[in-house]
């Protein structure tokens, strides 16, 4: 098992890559949903529930990342 940093490195890479890819996500929906909401404040609500929706969908991807570097510390490097 001479590989075993690598593997630590690895799952490292893709839970810090997965954060700063979820954080770059939450911030354009958010600023397009300021903007979209400034352009029509009347479909305020509407692009809210659909903004929510799609936060929820982009919380998944860090999650899945998170459950292969889990598998990759505990079963490959374990």
């Amino acid at each position: 098992m001479e590989n075993v940093g690598l593997v630590f490195i690895a799952a490292a890479i893709m839970i810090g890559l997965g954060a700063l890819g979820t954080g770059i996500g939450f911030a354009l929906l958010g600023g397009k949903l300021l903007e979209a909401t400034a352009r029509q404040p009347e479909l305020g609500p509407q692009l809210q529930t659909k903004t929510f929706l799609m936060a929820g969908l982009l919380d998944a991807v860090p999650m899945i990342g998170v459950g292969i570097s889990m598998y990759l510390i505990f079963v490959v490097a374990g």
